[in-house]
């Protein structure tokens, strides 16, 4: 038996490319995708670009370490995804702090720009509170970051 491999998309430079569809569930009433779902695509190319970066969420959870949260985001939508179109969610590093990482997600269908996003993502203790990023981690987004200037 094959198993599919799961989504995770490609590194391309310094860019990490996630490929959605917009399936019927994903519409509102009017035929166009939903507003909150840009939110769930945005969600799961960070968490695959984390994944590829061998960065390991859960064993930071269970180990009491902590987890990334999303503690800033702004999205400007400009053109609606419709049913059936194939979107690509690309997912940009340009700052990177001790507790934090922001980066800048486009989704595009062909050439056009469907939505914007500046994230601020945070390492946060169990109880919430900002922790610094493992080193490891840092640097792999650091060397995500550079592969653009390669």
């Amino acid at each position: 038996m094959v198993n599919p491999n799961p989504p995770g998309g490609v590194f391309d430079g310094s860019r990490h490319l996630y490929a959605v569809r917009v399936y019927y569930e994903d519409t509102d009433l009017s035929g166009i995708t939903y507003h909150a779902n840009y939110l769930r695509w945005f969600e799961r190319a960070r968490s695959d670009l984390l994944r590829m970066l061998d960065i390991d969420q859960r064993a930071a959870i269970e180990a009491g370490e902590g987890a990334y949260a999303v503690t800033e985001i702004n999205i400007k939508y400009l053109i609606p995804a419709k049913l059936d179109d194939d979107i690509v969610i690309e997912t940009t590093c340009y700052e990177l702090a001790a507790a934090s990482v922001r980066m800048e997600q486009v989704s595009r269908r062909g050439d056009e720009v469907l939505a914007t996003a500046q994230v601020r993502a945070a390492f946060l203790t169990p109880e919430g509170r900002p922790r610094r990023q493992p080193a490891e981690w840092r640097a792999s987004f650091q060397e995500f970051m550079n592969q653009g200037n390669n």
